[in-house]
């Protein structure tokens, strides 16, 4: 039984509403309002027509501040953080001495010396905290700090009617700005897939914030929504999750766990000839010798692959969906798996074989399946 050790300001809202705690980070999350398909199907629809909220605040947000704060961020990420100007953030990997992913985080510049890390359930801030020893810098665990995540077309309609300039906010661009009377933090970041924002708030602004979105936004049609329809809206928009896409979860037979970037599609997260980082010299010499790759995979119909479904070549068990989803909105059946390196090209033909053994026809394909161009996540104005 896990211990929950961290507690949402937001709890006892999630509560009223139907929400069952359960862990996840060390935090009681809100994964169901309510279990019903139609729950489900209802909240992704919201947030790819209109907007939902979500309570992320299980996410760790860790400060880094001080002289050496830049010199510990560049040791522990994949980034060059120095190119990071205050006002802007970036997505970037963590690793392990044998160059395999152990965690990711987003990467806030608040200013010259002050940082913030948001990472989820890897070894972030501990590897922050031990790089730190001994340096004129401080790595602060922060759980006052509240983060909520408005996403959706409407979002930035909305936002726009009380915070000035919200429309000239880039993607992964951060405001200082203050929303229904409260000091906030404002990035252009998020986990769906949409033009999103998260909103960082104090603890003891956290409930004001939540119910006055919720009631102002409500003729734009932002309702709240679960936490697990972030799983819905990842899927199709290929935002892996640590570890439920990873070998923690579908382990190796003869191998200890921890996957390469070049197998999980994240050396994007590398910036350009960086070096010195954690990991780095095996992370380059694992190139071209990737044992898997995670990559798409299409289905014929609409019964989506389970959790876990067996990925099937002529037959024979190759590989594994991490998770499957089918979308009314986008007229697709999709998923993202594990699969052999020869499998991941588009066309493959290949077979999804469910727990209760049915089997679908399905091909690989590349991902995203949605916003392909990330045209609408970066859109301007």
């Amino acid at each position: 039984m896990a211990i929950i050790w961290r507690t949402s300001a937001l709890a006892q809202r999630h509560k009223e509403i139907g929400g069952e705690l359960e862990d996840w980070n060390g935090m009681g999350t809100a994964w169901f309002y309510d279990h019903s398909p139609e729950r489900a199907k209802a909240d992704y629809e919201a947030v790819r027509t209109k907007a939902g909220l979500m309570d992320v605040s299980g996410l760790k947000k860790v400060h880094v501040v001080g002289e050496h704060a830049a010199q510990v961020i560049d040791r522990v990420t994949t980034r060059n953080v120095e190119k990071i100007m205050p006002g802007r953030s970036t997505y970037a990997s963590i690793l392990n001495d044998q160059g395999k992913f152990v965690d990711d985080c987003i990467i806030y510049r608040l200013s010259v010396n002050s940082w913030l890390i948001v990472h989820g359930t890897g070894t972030g801030m501990e590897q922050l905290n031990a790089v730190a020893a001994g340096k004129n810098c401080s790595v602060i665990f922060d759980d006052n700090l509240h983060d909520m995540s408005l996403q959706g077309p409407v979002a930035v309609d909305f936002l726009a009617e009380y915070v000035p300039g919200i429309r000239d906010l880039a993607y992964f661009g951060i405001i200082q700005t203050k929303l229904f009377g409260c000091p906030v933090m404002i990035s252009r970041t998020g986990y769906t897939g949409e033009r999103g924002y998260e909103i960082f708030c104090q603890s003891k602004d956290a409930v004001h914030l939540w119910d006055s979105i919720l009631e102002e936004g409500k003729g734009l049609g932002i309702v709240p929504v679960q936490f697990s329809t972030l799983d819905l809206l990842r899927t199709e928009s290929y935002l892996l999750f640590y570890p439920g896409d990873n070998s923690e979860t579908y382990p190796f037979e003869d191998e200890t766990c921890g996957d390469t970037l070049w197998e999980l599609g994240l050396e994007f997260t590398v910036s350009p000839g960086k070096t010195g980082f954690i990991g780095a010299e095996n992370h380059y010499a694992a190139k071209g010798k990737e044992r898997f790759k995670i990559y798409g995979v299409m289905l014929e119909g609409t019964t989506p692959a389970d959790e876990g479904a067996d990925l099937l070549q002529n037959g024979e068990k190759v590989g594994v969906v991490t998770y499957g989803m089918y979308s009314e909105v986008n007229n697709h059946n999709v998923g993202i798996a594990r699969m052999p390196v020869a499998c991941a090209k588009p066309g493959t033909e290949l077979t999804v074989r469910n727990g209760d053994g049915t089997e679908i026809a399905a091909t690989a394909e590349e991902m995203p399946f949605y916003d392909k161009d990330k045209s609408i996540r970066t859109a301007k104005g």
